[in-house]
């Protein structure tokens, strides 16, 4: 009964961190499904194992996806290069077949699925140290592990995939996006008043969607002085995010997300915050917890 137990246990603490996982995976590979899969085995090497000896579940089920995904990774480079070297060339396509502009201003507005694109140009090790350590702040020593190398070399791989990533698409710097959602909630728990005016634009707009105006926000604020009023001294059961690739933040409840906050940051100064409530919209958004 006691084995029962602690299995039911095992598994419902497997379920609460399915969802970062499963981010992580998704941001590794590209592909829901095979994120699903790495996920899944990642439980079954758990439940097998037990976690008894495992001091820190939450590296080390990162660390078991990280690896099942860079296998997947190495796989398929392993694949294109065989195909590359066989394959014929393939020719341009006609001009009328070209990609619809509609479609490929649709791609440009999705920071998410562009770093998907853009992600897919590193080289799988590449890949695994910038993903794992810009995006889910794993340290370096943990990646190192994964990868077979150095924790100074891993630092060097993620430096150049972060090169990489900026110079091949204008997509925002996690890091310091990271840097200025964190520090404006921390005011906003702290109260401090003047440190959230000195992160906001002076014209900063925070707009809430109809579902997020009838469980008690207001539909537009205009201004910092207003932004800040609505913040200072609360905020506290907000919880860092990415949401569909960009720094945000999520307000749950059994896990569930309740509200997304999408942050828009321009030169050092929050300048837009959406709530995003409507369950449809809620559904369609790539949300990783991070905290």
């Amino acid at each position: 009964m006691m084995v029962m137990h602690e299995s039911e246990l095992l598994a419902r603490t497997f379920e609460e961190k399915r969802p970062r996982l499963q981010a992580v995976a998704h941001r590794m590979l590209g592909s829901a499904e095979e994120a699903e899969d790495a996920v899944q085995e990642a439980w079954i090497r758990l439940h097998r194992n037990g976690a008894e000896s495992v001091e820190n579940l939450d590296a080390w089920l990162t660390t078991v996806v990280g690896r099942v995904c860079l296998d997947v990774l190495r796989a398929r480079s392993r694949r294109e290069e065989l195909f590359e070297e066989h394959a014929d060339p393939v020719p341009a396509p006609p001009a009328d077949e070209t990609a619809d502009p509609e479609q490929a201003a649709m791609l440009a507005d999705s920071v998410g699925k562009a770093l998907l694109v853009v992600l897919d140009t590193l080289e799988p090790d590449e890949r695994l140290a910038f993903v794992l350590h810009d995006m889910f702040a794993v340290p370096f020593a943990d990646i190192a592990a994964v990868i077979d190398r150095s924790p100074a070399a891993t630092r060097q791989l993620a430096s150049r995939a972060r090169r990489r990533v900026q110079g091949a698409s204008p997509l925002p710097d996690l890091r310091r996006q990271h840097e200025i959602v964190s520090a404006f909630f921390t005011a906003a728990r702290n109260g401090e008043f003047d440190r959230l005016l000195a992160l906001l634009a002076p014209d900063v707009a925070m707009r809430a969607d109809d579902t997020a105006v009838r469980i008690g926000a207001a539909q537009a604020t205009r201004g910092a002085q207003g932004v800040a009023k609505v913040f200072s001294g609360g905020a506290e059961a907000a919880r860092l995010a990415l949401v569909d690739g960009s720094v945000g933040a999520v307000w749950q409840s059994k896990s569930r997300t309740i509200v997304a906050f999408r942050f828009t940051v321009e030169d050092g100064r929050i300048t837009a915050i959406d709530l995003v409530a409507e369950p449809d919209r809620l559904d369609g958004m790539d949300i990783a917890v991070l905290e």
